[in-house]
Order: structure tokens, then C-alpha cells, then sequence
């Protein structure tokens, strides 16, 4: 992965600042997306060795924003050897609690961010990766897409969504060498699950895995490190549950 172009996309905090510092420590140039914390982005470059890194930001949600970040990095790179598709947003929405203009501002600012953004940069990045001859997306999608999430369930259908592009892409794109692959991890150690991480709640969390825990974000990290390696290719479509066993699919 030496001087590889990675862009990896929610990557100033949680699972994708983990994954940046991996894919940095091996010597690839990570150009670092992040939506909103600008501040944790650059935090996170002076944390990294140094080798030509960038950073971009913006509402992936927006497809003009979107097509502006592919372009600036094939402006500075010339190309992009693996795109992380690790942005997104999970929205409470139960549907016996919230009202019907509240339940359709979650379900779209959900799909947008979730689905949306990420198979509009598959698009422009794929397109890229065929011309330089080859390359390689992941996307971090969830046990949720399989298991149901009733309090919030545009994001399991995103997330569903999410899995069912990257193996029809896969399909789509093998022919021209650009291999698609998917990590659905379950509760991950991060920021954004510290809040569910409390009580009897957190004692149901922890009890869902025979290993007694849930993941750690390093635990993610290592699983994309290693399908964006070489000799990784037929494992192209594939979705790789990094959950503990704590969802274990027919």
C-alpha cells in the first residue's frame, strides 16, 4: 500500500481516523474527508507521517460536493488507488414516536448521506480507476442492514441498500479491474456509540457477541488495510461481518 491514493471519507473522527493512521503507518497518501469537524481533520494530519496528504470537506449529500472533491483530488494525484466509503449518520426515528415531516427529514437526510453519497463517488471514482487501469472501493456499511434497526430504520435500509450496490457493482465493474468490497461491523468502540455504552443497555451490547465486547475501531481499520492489499481480488461482492458473532447470517 506504499504511495497508494486513499480517500477515505468520514475520516476525522471514529472508524475513519483509525483508518487513516493505518493506511498512513504503511505509507499511503490519505486524502481525509470529513462533513462538519474540520478542527478533528487537521488534528488528525499532524498525527500521521507526512506524505502529501489532503484534506477535504462537504455535505457528501450533495452531489455537486461530491463531484468538486473528485476533482480536486485527481487535480493534486492524478488518481485514486481505493476509495473508503466510511461516512454517515444514524437519525432516531421510531415510527410510533415521531411525526410524518420528521420521519421523511430522517429518511432523506439518511438515504442522502448513507446511500446517495457514496454511490455518487463510486460513480465518479470508479470511472477514474478505470481509466488508470484498476482500483479498489470499500464500503462500511452495518449487522444492521441484516438484523433490523426498529428505532431507526432508514438506516438499516441504507445501510441494506449500501450492500446491495457494492455487489452489483461488483458485477458491473470486475471486468475493467475495479474490485468492490463491504465491511458490516456491529457496535464499534467509538464516539458515536459511547452514548449506547451505559447501563443495562451496555450490558445487553456486550452480551450480544460470545467474546463479551464489542469491536474495536483498530479491528475495522486491519480488515480494510487488508482487502485494499494485494491478492484480494476475488474476494470482490464479498461482505465481511466484523461483529463478534453477535449476527451470524444464513
Amino acid at each position: 500500500m506504499k504511495d497508494k491514493i486513499v480517500l477515505i471519507t468520514g475520516a476525522s473522527g471514529g472508524i475513519g481516523a483509525v483508518m487513516t493512521k493505518q493506511f498512513a503507518d504503511i505509507g499511503s497518501a490519505i486524502i481525509i474527508h470529513y462533513n462538519s469537524n474540520r478542527n478533528g481533520a487537521e488534528k488528525l494530519l499532524t498525527e500521521i507521517p507526512d506524505n502529501n496528504h489532503m484534506i477535504v470537506g462537504g455535505d457528501l449529500g450533495d452531489s455537486n460536493i461530491v463531484k468538486n472533491i473528485v476533482d480536486s483530488v485527481i487535480e493534486k494525484y492524478g488518481r485514486i488507488d481505493v476509495l473508503i466509503n466510511n461516512a454517515g449518520t444514524a437519525i432516531k426515528h421510531p415510527i410510533e414516536n415521531v411525526d410524518y415531516e420528521a420521519w421523511q427529514k430522517s429518511w432523506n437526510a439518511t438515504i442522502q448521506t448513507n446511500l446517495i453519497g457514496p454511490a455518487n463517488l463510486t460513480y465518479l471514482t470508479a470511472k477514474e480507476m478505470v481509466k488508470m487501469g484498476g482500483g479498489k472501493v470499500i464500503n462500511i456499511s452495518s449487522r444492521g442492514a441484516f438484523r433490523g434497526e426498529p428505532s431507526q430504520p432508514a438506516y438499516g435500509a441504507s445501510k441494506a441498500g449500501l450492500n446491495a450496490m457494492g455487489q452489483s457493482l461488483a458485477v458491473a465493474l470486475a471486468p475493467k479491474k475495479v474490485y468492490i468490497y463491504t465491511i458490516a461491523p456491529g457496535f464499534v468502540e467509538t464516539a458515536m456509540a459511547r452514548p449506547y455504552m451505559k447501563g443495562d443497555f451496555k450490558k445487553d451490547v456486550m452480551s450480544q457477541s460470545p467474546l463479551g465486547r464489542v469491536a474495536k475501531p483498530e479491528e475495522i481499520a486491519k480488515t480494510a488495510v487488508f482487502l485494499a492489499s494485494e491478492g484480494t481480488d476475488f474476494l470482490t461482492g464479498c461482505i465481511i461481518d466484523v461483529n463478534g458473532a453477535s449476527y451470524l447470517r444464513s
